[in-house]
């Protein structure tokens, strides 16, 4: 299995939400798509397990851009998961506030949220 592998969060900058609120979707994010990965491929999530789960958080500036590298990731057939806000709290109910990605090989996300900055 290879030894370089990520899960990847993607957060929409544009919307106002607390620094809380940004951790708890990304936080969503990563256990939706750590769930799908281990549905598809257990080898890679339990190698993603045992490195010690690394997790990098990027950006995006709209919904439809967060969209895009849903499809994108879906379409590749990595594992992914798109939060939509319940809107309990900060937010109205149904916005699109992240996407999780992976665990999987980091050079097979690096091909769809490659060109995307960390989180600021």
């Amino acid at each position: 299995m290879g030894s370089d592998i990520k899960q990847v969060l993607v957060i929409r900058a544009d919307i106002r939400m607390s620094r809380g609120k940004i951790a708890a979707q990304a936080a969503h994010a990563a256990c939706l798509s750590a769930k799908e990965a281990r549905k598809k491929c257990y080898d890679i999530w339990r190698s993603w397990l045992l490195q010690g789960g690394k997790k990098i958080v990027l950006e995006v500036n709209s919904e439809g851009e967060l969209i895009s590298i849903y499809e994108k990731a879906r379409r590749a057939g990595l594992p992914c998961a798109l939060v939509v806000d319940a809107g309990y709290t900060e937010i109205p109910p149904g916005t699109k506030t992240a996407v999780g990605i992976g665990p999987e090989e980091s050079k097979k996300i690096d091909k769809i949220t490659g060109h995307l900055k960390t989180l600021r």
